[in-house]
């Protein structure tokens, strides 16, 4: 890296992110892939991608942490916590399936708990998405009587579903956001 080169936005940074783009992408639907796959996704050679990741690993940690980042990053520009409830449900339903490949990596499969630094911790995203529920329900837009974990489960579990769909060919990416949501509400609307 030259002296003037911001370590964020180099060439060292953006290889590293098209590795770890193409990590998510190639193995949320196929843990097993060979790494040669994931480099020619990357566009990059496979010494290239041993060079940054030196074996599959490190590369799954780096990859899964990338995957919480990201979804983080969606997440706060979501802003679950802002305007109505029901336009808060679909930005954050839309924010998830940008970062669809992201999702299906980290959550698609439980070996990804060993990753976990503190796996009893507690994560702030469900609680945001109950206090979302909550909020939606005093708003009358939610049904009063479906309790918040539950809710949250079946919203995470229709937009696994949907990127699933979308990772087999059966389903636009465009078309998911609106699916979910229409499900979701048609099924939890007051």
């Amino acid at each position: 890296m030259t002296s003037t080169e911001n370590p964020r936005t180099g060439v060292r940074a953006r290889t590293r992110g098209a590795i770890l783009r193409a990590a998510a992408a190639v193995l949320a639907h196929d843990r097993a892939a060979p790494l040669s796959e994931v480099a020619e996704r990357a566009r990059v050679g496979r010494s290239t991608l041993h060079r940054y990741f030196p074996d599959r690993d490190v590369l799954l940690a780096a990859t899964y942490e990338e995957a919480l980042s990201e979804i983080g990053r969606v997440m706060d520009e979501a802003r679950a916590q802002e305007g109505p409830a029901a336009q808060a449900l679909r930005r954050v339903v839309a924010a998830h399936v940008e970062v669809g490949d992201w999702v299906v990596f980290a959550f698609g499969d439980t070996a990804n708990e060993v990753f976990d630094d503190a796996p009893d911790a507690a994560d702030p995203e469900p609680e945001i998405l109950t206090d979302l529920v909550r909020r939606g329900q005093e708003e009358g837009v939610f049904d009063p009587e479906a309790d918040p974990a539950w809710v949250v489960q079946v919203l995470w579990a229709l937009i696994f579903t949907g990127l699933e769909q979308v990772g087999r060919g059966r389903m636009p990416r465009h078309a998911v956001t609106p699916a979910v949501v229409r499900v979701l509400e048609r099924g939890v609307g007051a």
